[in-house]
Formats: C-alpha cells, structure tokens, sequence
C-alpha cells in the first residue's frame, strides 16, 4: 500500500520574539501562512521492521538526521507498529532557507503514516507529536494561516490573507537558525511587529494593509551576518514587488506581488542575484 502527502513551505507575515524562555527557547508570535512550493512525499509500507528515506536531492541527509525520519521513528515507537516504510522525498522546498521544509515533511510523514497504518491519531494529538519534533511541526500538519505562539507550537488558525503573487528567492548560503537567535537581543529593536494589526489587515482583506504590516525581528540580525540578504530586499523592492520580507530566520527572501504583470519582471531580475527564485500563489 502507498500514500501520497504534500508539504507545502510556509511563509511568516509577521515575526517577533519577546523574550528567552528557561526551558531555552524563546517565547514567539508569528503569523504563518503556507504558498504553493511543496516537496511530494511517497509513503509505501514494508513488511520488514525498518525506516528508508530516499530523494532525488543529493544534499539531505537520509538518515536519523531527516526530520521526515525521526517523525517515522516517532510514530512507530509510540504506537507500537512493527510494519516498516519507505519514504521517497521528491523535494522541491530549499534546505536550510526558513521555509520550513524539514519541518514540513515531518508533518506530512505524521499524516500520512497515521493513514497508511490506519492508527486514528486524533488531530491534537497528531500535533503533540509534532511539537517533540520542532517548533513549525505542528503549524505544518495543520496547515492554513495560523498565529503561532509559545515556541511556535500554540496556534489559533486565522482568516486566509488576500490572494497573491509570492516571489521567493534565496541566495547561495545556509543561515543558522540557532546562531540567529543566539545574537537576538530584543532591546535592540526599534518598532516590533504587530500580529494585531497583522491579524486585522487579513481578516479585513486589506491587501495592502498586510504589506506595510510585513515584520520580522530577526532580519536585524541575519542581515548584519549576511548583507547578500539585504541586497536581496532591496532588489526585490526596486523590481516593484509590493512588500517584501525575510521568512523565518532566512535566507529567503519573500515579495508579495498582487498583479500577475509584475511577477515576472520580478521573477527574471532576481535571477540575475540568485539561481533559487521560485513565482507561486498563496495557498488559501
């Protein structure tokens, strides 16, 4: 038996960091929302008691090291399954680019094994699960536009954002996201971003409002390690995108563009910086 699951990337609309937790993490607010960049995942089950990942990317781990594995491994120690899987990774989604690509396909391999085995995970549940394997696991399984607080695993799924252009391009480089939030100090940023207003301008389908409230606190510290990023934003609003943003920790940068017109001017002009631009839509 196989099943077929889709992890498509997210995207943060907005993203502050309030304060360092004791438990090591930090306390988050993010406006997540997801776009239609997807790695495919092909789940088969095995008779033989063992987990195999495969991909036609050749710079993933396919080992313990793959989130999509740990999810696995996860699944069947918890539940008891003795039955094994292979999962083919078709990725599409870049590596190590704030898109959460691992993260999704650890919420699509949850998903999808819990079907393939027939197991009746009740969602909470399922997101209880994603959460021992990351912080953007559990938005992933969901899905949707969500504000995430906590670490990132509290979600309360909001209104969809205006439909869209997203142009997304990352530059030749891999950012860490421990050494960002390691340098992150929170007195040093002028104006934080509002999920309020964030929230507000979706719900009411404002466009325009959901560019000008575009945030994230931790371009301050990827674009001082990493200026090729903010040569990036710059390019991509000289191109005429209508707000743009660093996603996650980085590198990639975002544009939201709303007419059709525009997003190849944007989408050529950008590959004169970096060879990974991608032009999709908004998933709602």
């Amino acid at each position: 038996m196989k099943m077929y699951e889709k992890a498509p990337a997210k995207i943060n609309l907005m993203l502050d960091v309030l304060h360092k937790r004791p438990d090591g993490f930090h306390e988050v607010e993010m406006i997540m929302t997801m776009v239609d960049l997807a790695d495919r995942l092909e789940l088969s089950e095995m008779p033989r008691d063992s987990i195999i990942i495969s991909s036609q990317a050749g710079y993933i781990p396919l080992d313990e090291k793959n989130l999509a594995f740990q999810a696995a491994r996860l699944i069947k120690d918890r539940y008891d399954v003795k039955s094994g899987v292979h999962i083919h990774l078709d990725k599409r989604i870049p590596v190590a680019a704030g898109l959460a690509g691992g993260s999704s396909d650890a919420a699509a391999t949850l998903r999808g094994l819990n079907r393939l085995w027939g197991l009746g995970i009740p969602t909470q549940e399922l997101l209880s699960l994603g959460a021992e394997l990351g912080s953007d696991v559990p938005f992933c399984i969901t899905g949707g536009t969500a504000l995430a607080t906590g670490r990132g695993e509290k979600l309360t799924p909001i209104g969809s954002p205006p439909q869209c252009w997203v142009v997304l391009a990352k530059p030749p480089i891999n950012v860490s996201t421990a050494e960002v939030y390691g340098r992150f100090r929170s007195n040093n940023i002028g104006v934080h971003p509002s999920s309020l207003l964030m929230r507000k301008a979706i719900e009411e389908g404002d466009f325009q409002d959901v560019c000008d409230k575009l945030g994230n606190v931790l371009e301050e510290v990827t674009l001082k390690l990493h200026p090729e990023v903010q040569q990036l934003k710059e390019a991509m609003i000289k191109l005429g995108a209508d707000g743009v943003l660093m996603s996650g920790s980085g590198p990639t940068v975002f544009g939201l563009v709303s007419k059709q017109s525009k997003v190849a001017r944007i989408y050529n002009g950008l590959r004169g910086f970096c060879k990974e631009v991608y032009a999709v839509r908004m998933l709602t």
